[in-house]
């Protein structure tokens, strides 16, 4: 009887072993159709909850995201209507303090850089380097960020520097770089796309370059407005867009710290989390680039937060954001050194109107080389 039974087994594995042989080509396409489909299915329910479901957090970030972006708010608008739009940026938003720099609480020192320091931050800041007294890099990381904070020692030679097709096109910050001789540049101010094509070409609202005028139009953005260098050498932050005694500045925002204290900031602060730019000076007057990169895509990056609290921690008194996303780029003399979020350019950002740069002078003999990317 066992015998009998072990033969039938065999008989029946083997026929179904032949059946699976014989099944045609059309059966296993089909199958693999049907896969595919459920794959799909759940991608599109995914897509659905986050999008429409109880969760606010994926729909805040992506609202706030697409909507701060001068070219891709249809993204948000794609998908929700202007009620919902409206009541997320009304949670997610920044209120800046009213006022503008008081020009009085920045006093000039000038640092024996021995210490004691009286924090890690103090430390990064004031001791410097042997072989470069213009300025300093340090490396910045998060949880879902990193980029360089430069200190700018002497702010006197910090300047706006403007693409050289103005009205057309941008330029590349190395390009940028390279025809102003800078030693340190990041991106500046907003600006207009000609026909909406991404070239950078029409800075937003005012610029001021070298002491001349560059462009004045209306500055039609809600929070910011002019932030610039004045004769003193105090970066000013003006909301009123005033222009007496400016010898640089851009026009962008929001204000981020003014006259010691930070803005308040709910939600997210309307800016998602993404890659930023961001300016400041400490009360003993040097001056602060910061850089942050990460994918706005794929929610990485910093919020508004995440920047007020790292300027905070290095000494700003005063401190804005500059253009982010795309354009956040940093470089040392023409090569740039974070990795921009914008594939499509390679590592090169995308073309800008505005920078501001550090200049050199004729005592200038630092190590500024660059190696891989990486600083020295």
């Amino acid at each position: 009887m066992g015998r009998r039974s072990r033969l039938d087994g065999e008989i029946r594995r083997s026929k179904h072993s032949a059946s699976v042989k014989k099944r045609p080509k059309k059966y296993i396409f089909r199958r693999f159709l049907i896969f595919i489909l459920w794959i799909g299915i759940i991608c599109c329910l995914s897509g659905l909850i986050l999008l429409y479901g109880p969760y606010n957090g994926f729909r805040d970030w992506y609202i706030s995201t697409a909507m701060t972006t001068m070219t891709h708010q249809y993204l948000a608008e794609l998908f929700y209507d202007d009620e919902t739009i409206k009541d997320c940026m009304n949670r997610n938003k920044i209120i800046e303090v009213v006022g503008t720099t008081d020009a009085s609480q920045i006093k000039f020192t000038v640092d024996d850089n021995k210490g004691p320091f009286a924090n890690e931050y103090e430390e990064a800041v004031l001791k410097r380097s042997d072989k470069n007294n213009d300025y300093k890099i340090i490396p910045i990381k998060g949880n879902k960020y990193s980029g360089y904070l430069t200190v700018i020692y002497d702010p006197s030679r910090i300047r706006v520097a403007v693409t050289s097709k103005l009205g057309d096109t941008g330029e590349y910050l190395s390009e940028i770089s390279r025809k102003n001789n800078s030693l340190i540049a990041i991106n500046g101010g907003g600006f207009e796309d000609k026909n909406n094509q991404g070239t950078g070409g029409k800075p937003m609202g005012t610029t001021v370059s070298f002491g001349k005028v560059i462009t004045s139009s209306p500055y039609v953005v809600d929070a910011g407005g002019l932030i610039g260098f004045n004769k003193d050498n105090v970066l000013v932050l003006d909301s009123e867009m005033n222009t007496d005694g400016i010898r640089d500045g851009v026009s962008f925002g929001p204000f981020l710290i003014l006259n010691g204290e930070p803005a308040e900031i709910k939600g997210d602060g309307g800016w998602g989390r993404g890659p930023k730019t961001a300016i400041g000076q400490r009360a003993d007057g040097k001056v602060l680039f910061l850089v942050l990169d990460g994918e706005r895509l794929l929610g990485r990056g910093a919020t508004l937060s995440e920047v007020i609290e790292i300027l905070t921690n290095y000494g700003a008194v005063n401190a804005a954001q500059l253009d982010g996303g795309t354009s956040t780029c940093m470089t040392v003399g023409d090569t740039l050194v974070n990795n921009p979020s914008s594939k499509s350019e390679g590592h090169r950002s995308r073309p800008l109107s505005t920078a501001f740069i550090l200049t050199e002078d004729d005592s200038d003999d630092g190590d500024h080389t660059v190696v891989d990317n990486k600083l020295n």
